[in-house]
């Protein structure tokens, strides 16, 4: 095994900024009440002054108001509660059809199969070759009966960037509440809820080296949406249950640290991974689009050979990577992403995704393109695949 690791998996989880943690550790250890009203105590009225001071910094990056930015314990339960409370309000108002994209990641495809057990119709959207949505087919696909679309702001798997704004337009002229999960494109990408016909978004700050465990969701002002958790009257009356302090302040500075200079590093290497991979190594293809990618994602499929072998020879050189989404890692179920843009079971199996962070440096994209190379070299000397010899 290697002495060091270079982490190249941060679109399941990034390392912590020692800053965002600075910020955290007050609000375990000095000021650990529940958040009270004006009417409270100092520690709560000062564990209160932190959650709305930490909501107005997430809610003023997303262009939005305070109140229409609620918490939540990550991403995974922000698309939860973004289709089964919509869906939920709405029982009587709107039929029970709603429409998701093929490739979501599985807090919305789950939410979708959940509720097509309580009687609901989904559109399973499908997508090109590069990921996009068909916007013709979604226009077709509204009805009357259609409550919500769910259509993700970018891939989780190939980093594609769907055009969200135009989406909202045909939400919006049909009269359909939009939900788009930005989980891997917030603060990487533009994102203002002023100009963009968005009604609910699900962020997160486990992929910009914040906390883990906490999340949020924009609810546009007006937005029909039932309380899914019972209890107190938490975050607007719309999600029970004492606030997570110092995740809230953690989550805050995490989006405070991100800035376009680290964002255009990302980019930089992104394609300086991709360009040498595609160059030499032989047989080898992008998935996604080239430009309208996500800074920090490369997904690569190395054909005639599995991608879970290529991580295990990986990481005993040194270098964390993965093969389809994080939810994969225990699964050695195809990749529903790659099989979803027209793949098949052997580009699925061979795909290797890789995802920069702040702590990554040019060095480090070198370094595992040469490694990558010597692995792919030696397995598919041994490979069962087909064209072995390369």
């Amino acid at each position: 095994m290697a002495d060091r690791t270079v982490y190249l998996d941060n679109a399941a989880a990034t390392r912590m900024d020692e800053r965002v943690l600075e910020v955290m550790e007050p609000y375990f250890f000095n000021v650990y009440a529940v958040a009270t009203s004006e009417f409270g105590y100092s520690m709560g009225l000062d564990a209160r002054d932190a959650l709305d001071s930490a909501r107005g910094v997430i809610a003023g990056a997303l262009g939005a108001s305070r109140e229409e930015f609620i918490f939540t314990s990550g991403s995974t339960e922000s698309s939860n509660i973004a289709l089964k409370g919509v869906t939920r309000a709405l029982d009587d108002k709107k039929g029970k059809h709603i429409i998701v994209s093929r490739i979501e990641d599985f807090p919305v495809l789950h939410s979708a199969r959940a509720l097509e057990k309580h009687g609901f119709r989904v559109t399973y959207l499908d997508v090109d070759g590069e990921g996009f949505a068909d916007l013709d087919l979604l226009g077709d696909s509204i009805s009357d009966e259609t409550a919500m679309v769910s259509i993700q702001h970018a891939n989780q798997e190939i980093g594609t960037i769907q055009d969200i704004e135009a989406i909202g337009r045909i939400c919006r002229d049909k009269g359909v509440l939009f939900h788009t999960d930005a989980t891997h494109t917030f603060t990487r990408v533009p994102l203002d809820m002023r100009e963009m016909p968005v009604d609910l978004a699900t962020v997160s700050p486990h992929t910009i080296h914040g906390p883990p465990g906490i999340g949020g969701l924009y609810i546009r002002e007006g937005t029909p949406i039932a309380k899914l958790m019972d209890g107190g009257f938490q975050e607007f009356d719309k999600r029970a249950g004492p606030e997570n302090i110092p995740g809230a302040a953690g989550f805050a500075r995490a989006v405070e640290l991100v800035t376009q200079e680290e964002n255009d590093r990302l980019k930089a290497m992104r394609d300086r991974l991709i360009d040498r991979v595609l160059a030499e190594i032989p047989d080898t293809s992008l998935n996604g689009h080239r430009q309208k990618r996500t800074p920090q994602n490369a997904n690569i499929t190395f054909h005639f050979v599995e991608g879970e072998s290529i991580t295990l020879h990986l990481d005993m050189r040194g270098f964390a990577v993965s093969t389809g989404s994080a939810c994969f890692s225990r699964s050695l179920e195809a990749s529903h992403v790659i099989m979803g843009i027209g793949g098949n079971h052997e580009t699925a199996h061979g795909s290797v995704r890789f995802t920069l962070g702040r702590y990554n440096t040019m060095e480090d994209a070198d370094a595992v393109v040469q490694e990558a190379a010597e692995v792919v070299r030696k397995l598919r000397k041994i490979s069962p695949l087909g064209k072995n010899k390369k």
